[in-house]
């Protein structure tokens, strides 16, 4: 079952403030492990959700390009936070506060990617939702996959402005407008 052939239904879910989602891949991106607040939340049992490409949430309304800095950054080795809204195997969407880590071997060798997800506050999700309504837009202007990737990243980095994606993500997460 893909996530992806599932229609959002436009109905939110959440999950507590103090609950955490813990999710583990392989170094293509496949699951090894979600713990049970993922699998609430994104309405997958564990046999559905474990091997699985981790992009078996992706909502169809998360920016190409935002992914594209998630592996950019990640490819560099390096941790990322980012505002994801997800799609739940039930058509439910999902926002969190993702931080992406690689996961190395003792000698060094990249193993996988560890990701725990936060309830982001509303106001973020208020403020990253027209962002990346901006950048979809630009992306669907596209005729192809890597045109669409391309428009969308120059949209994002026209936002930006001087600021990173962790600059513009920290203001959001730390209410410093």
């Amino acid at each position: 079952m893909r996530a992806t052939q599932q229609r959002p239904t436009g109905v939110e879910r959440t999950f507590g403030p103090d609950e955490i989602i813990v999710t583990k891949t392989d170094p293509r991106g496949i699951l090894t492990y979600a713990n049970e607040v993922f699998l609430r939340t994104s309405a997958l049992t564990e046999a559905e959700a474990i091997g699985q490409p981790h992009n078996i949430i992706r909502h169809p309304d998360m920016p190409r390009a935002v992914f594209k800095l998630l592996w950019d950054t990640l490819g560099q080795r390096e941790e990322i936070f980012a505002y994801v809204v997800n799609l739940a195997a039930d058509g439910a969407h999902y926002w969190v506060f993702a931080h992406v880590t690689p996961s190395f071997s003792a000698d060094g060798r990249l193993v996988g990617y560890h990701s725990n997800r936060r309830l982001p506050e509303p106001s973020a999700v208020s403020e990253i939702r027209r962002l990346y309504e901006r950048i979809r837009a630009a992306e669907q202007r596209q005729t192809s996959k890597p045109a669409a990737v391309e428009a969308g990243w120059r949209t994002l980095q026209a936002e930006l402005g001087e600021r990173t994606y962790d600059e513009f993500v920290w203001t959001l997460t730390n209410g410093a407008r």
